[in-house]
């Protein structure tokens, strides 16, 4: 077995965010992902809800911009070459967790791969809205937390991962994203409670 060094990053223990200039992307919650009975389910994703619970209880209570994405696909999508059958649009396995269920004013995403930016209105709609910084949650860390993430950075979105909210399938994933979030794309890491919306 290989033993990997950690390489250096960073957590802040508070991030202050304007909350006009704000989004909070949730990544993916669904239930082929989140549920016990999904196709691909991650059980680390079960415990990010609470995390996620309280930072979108504040973007709420501070009308922050509330950002659904939701892998989608049809039958025989090229992807399940990969990963098998999994959130085929209109199942079961493609709508969000009860416990995170989208609220009338809120933006989903479907997205086709794992960049929530690929082929979607996404940049689009975070334009329009003056949207700076976001927040992004969710599931899957490495895959399409990280290729989400790294994509609005490179758009010049400043990106805060709250490293108690995304959900990992191993410890090598978890600290491969810190990593990546912290110094490739200079994001900020913290916890759910240190996102502070003003």
């Amino acid at each position: 077995m290989v033993s990997v060094e950690v390489p250096e990053f960073h957590v802040v223990d508070r991030i202050e965010l304007k909350s006009s200039e704000s989004a909070l992307v949730i990544v993916d919650m669904q239930n082929d992902f989140a549920h016990p009975d999904g196709k691909l389910f991650v059980p680390e994703s079960r415990k990010i809800i609470e995390p996620i619970k309280k930072i979108l209880n504040r973007a709420r209570e501070n009308n922050v911009l509330v950002i659904y994405t939701m892998d989608t696909h049809l039958k025989n999508d090229p992807e399940f070459n990969i990963w098998g059958e999994h959130t085929v649009e209109g199942t079961w396995g493609w709508q969000i967790i009860n416990e995170l269920k989208p609220e009338e004013n809120d933006v989903i995403i479907r997205k086709i791969r794992y960049d929530a930016f690929f082929g979607t209105p996404l940049d689009y709609i975070l334009r329009v809205n003056n949207v700076r910084n976001l927040v992004i949650t969710g599931t899957v860390s490495n895959i399409c937390v990280l290729h989400t993430a790294g994509s609005a950075a490179l758009r010049g979105y400043k990106i805060i991962v709250p490293i108690d909210a995304i959900a990992s399938i191993t410890e090598f994933d978890k600290y491969l994203t810190y990593r990546q979030v912290d110094f490739l794309y200079k994001g900020v890491l913290t916890k759910s409670d240190g996102v502070v919306f003003t």
